[in-house]
């Protein structure tokens, strides 16, 4: 599932390449019936208006201006956000929102499975505070990482993914933040000292930005990082351990059997 470094490589795509451009037409795709998308109203907001800048919020991708409106986007599970010139380059498979700017820029939001959408709203700070997400992850102080994880009852990784407490961070980071710790993500959050916190609150900062830095592609990753090697049975490069999966707050975590405790 995209998490943040992902949508911050879809957010750049969009900065790079759509901003300042009058929006002509904004319509739904095909197949939409089970996607969370702008109404007729709410899309014939966004045509004559240009997308002067861009945001990201957690996994939440924002494009609009300073008067609005603006698009918030969340991938979901599959989804991306494609910019393409009609005429030369293909519609990208299973479009489910267009946006076609003047001259033959377009913007696809491609959603092949359920779980992403699209929303046109009046602000990114509306739009957060009504959804409820905390900070982002990359924006939260190491101070308040450590008062809200350490005031975690349940596992740090349920913690880690809570998008409530912290946003941006989900299944794949947190077993790779948990793995740089040697943490086991069962672990209860509110055991971990302070000290454990703080180098925790580092270790997630610099994993994000050093996938951010690759534009989340993960071969030009490090081989010790879990990432390399995510499935069961592969031999843990930073200790020589077994990979192992058990199931945390009802989601997988991947772990190594042997550095992890």
């Amino acid at each position: 599932m995209p998490e943040l470094p992902e949508a911050e490589a879809n957010r750049r795509r969009i900065e790079d390449q759509c901003l300042n451009r009058t929006i002509e037409e904004a319509v739904p795709g095909d197949n939409v019936t089970y996607i969370d998308l702008p109404g007729d109203n709410e899309a014939k907001r966004l045509v004559g208006r240009r997308f002067t800048e861009t945001h990201r919020h957690g996994k939440l991708i924002f494009a609009g201006s300073k008067t609005g409106p603006w698009i918030c986007v969340h991938l979901g599970m599959t989804g991306s956000l494609i910019p393409f010139d009609e005429g030369e380059d293909e519609q990208p498979g299973a479009t489910k929102f267009l946006i076609r700017f003047e001259g033959s820029r377009a913007l696809a939001f491609r959603c092949p499975r359920k779980l992403g959408w699209l929303r046109v709203v009046d602000s990114p700070e509306e739009e957060i505070e009504r959804i409820g997400f905390g900070p982002d992850a990359m924006a939260i102080s190491r101070d308040d990482f450590v008062e809200v994880i350490g005031g975690t009852n349940g596992a740090v990784k349920s913690a880690l993914i809570e998008q409530k407490k912290i946003a941006g961070v989900g299944n794949l980071w947190s077993d790779e933040i948990l793995f740089a710790m040697g943490i086991m993500p069962g672990r209860k959050a509110s055991e971990l000292d302070e000290k454990t916190l703080r180098k925790m609150h580092g270790v997630m900062q610099d994993t994000l930005a050093a996938v951010m830095d690759t534009n989340a592609d993960y071969s030009q990753l490090p081989d010790s990082w879990l990432i390399s090697h995510r499935k069961v049975g592969a031999e843990c490069r930073k200790c020589g351990g077994t990979i192992a999966k058990k199931t945390v707050g009802g989601r997988s975590a991947y772990h190594c059997d042997s550095h992890q405790s």
